[in-house]
């Protein structure tokens, strides 16, 4: 068995206990639970939790939220021990590398720890058995892929090509449902749509497909946070702090005070919008966010861009995720496709990732 400490119990975290739940967790058995403000930890014997009955059982812990305690817990577990971080902190993925140096593996789709600081990731990457510069074959190991596209198969498949020897040209994709959507809406040549840029954002929000301000999606960071870490896996050392990025806010709307502001002033800018959709439709093209990993030719971004019709990216439909791998063994593109958002696929890429360390410390 393995043991399964979850911190933040959240969303994502109580989708990911009911998808173990609805399993009998396989050979997986969560033995402790925490929040931001108390936690419950299993006995001596690392009994495992009732995971139907956790919250109340959380809800009742009189025990005070403390993450040094609850990792020196499973770090005494006779049975290898694995922390899911379901949160979406910058402090806790500062504690990546005390948690792997107490031999305790890490499952997360927290984008902080391999999209931050360049000097952090590397240090985990040095303690991660499974991240290529580990000095053991061991343990801790750490899987993230739900940090790029939810469960989509994209940093496990990128890893597998560079450990095979694969030479990666580039990669672009589509990394984010909320601009997927409101692109794919908003520039379409066989949509007879004429709702514009604000609109699209509104219905988008309503839907509850961007974040609470629309600006923390258009400004392009949780792309660029997602090609750093699609960059890094490839050997490139990209850094937040260089890679260009397009913020597609208005500059005008980039300081206002609130989302509502920000939401009522946004139709004064629908004549930009429209003018580079418009162009773009001359030419028989779409308009598409898109991040970019360029590994020749050193040029990786974040941009809007413009594709003809016949590219899988103008073909895309709802808030679908796409990535496109062009390399050696497959110059005319390996393309994963599908849901790259959700409490649901998120969770079924951690519970995939759990399954992996599970299968690779019992040999089974």
């Amino acid at each position: 068995m393995v043991n399964v400490g979850i911190v933040g119990a959240g969303l994502v975290g109580s989708e990911l206990l009911g998808q173990l739940a609805s399993t009998n967790a396989k050979r997986l058995k969560v033995v402790g639970l925490t929040n931001s403000r108390k936690m419950v930890m299993s006995d001596g014997k690392y009994t495992g939790l009732s995971l139907t009955q956790w919250k109340q059982t959380l809800e009742a812990s009189e025990t005070p939220a403390d993450l040094a305690a609850f990792v020196k817990y499973l770090s005494d577990s006779p049975e290898h021990a694995v922390i899911v971080d379901c949160t979406a902190s910058d402090a806790v993925s500062q504690l990546y590398p005390t948690w792997l140096s107490a031999g305790v593996s890490i499952v997360t789709p927290n984008k902080k720890g391999f999209s931050g600081s360049l000097a952090l990731y590397k240090q985990i990457e040095s303690l991660a058995a499974n991240m290529g510069r580990g000095k053991t074959h061991t343990k801790p190991l750490v899987y993230h892929e739900s940090t790029v596209g939810a469960g989509l198969p994209v940093l496990n498949t990128l890893a597998d090509l560079v450990k095979t020897g694969d030479e990666i040209e580039k990669i672009e994709g589509i990394f984010s449902g909320t601009l997927s959507y409101l692109f794919n809406n908003f520039s379409s040549l066989s949509s007879s749509s004429t709702e514009s840029f604000s609109a699209n954002v509104k219905i988008a929000k309503e839907l509850g497909y961007t974040e609470p301000d629309p600006r923390d999606d258009l400004n392009g960071m949780d792309v660029a946070r997602k090609v750093t870490i699609c960059g890094r896996l490839a050997g490139l050392s990209l850094d937040l702090k260089t890679l260009p990025v397009e913020n597609i806010v208005p500059g005008p709307l980039q300081t206002v005070a609130t989302a509502e502001e920000f939401m009522a002033k946004l139709p004064e800018f629908d004549a930009h919008f429209s003018a580079l959709n418009e162009e773009a439709k001359k030419d028989g093209q779409v308009l598409r966010y898109v991040g970019l990993v360029d590994v020749k030719g050193g040029n990786s971004a974040v941009k809007l861009m413009r594709y003809p019709a016949s590219h899988p990216f103008a073909s895309l439909q709802g808030s679908d995720n796409i990535i496109k791998f062009t390399t050696k063994y497959f110059p005319n593109g390996l393309i994963i496709q599908g849901a790259g958002a959700g409490a649901a696929v998120t969770s079924f890429g951690i519970y995939s990732d759990l399954l992996k360390i599970q299968e690779r410390v019992e040999g089974y």
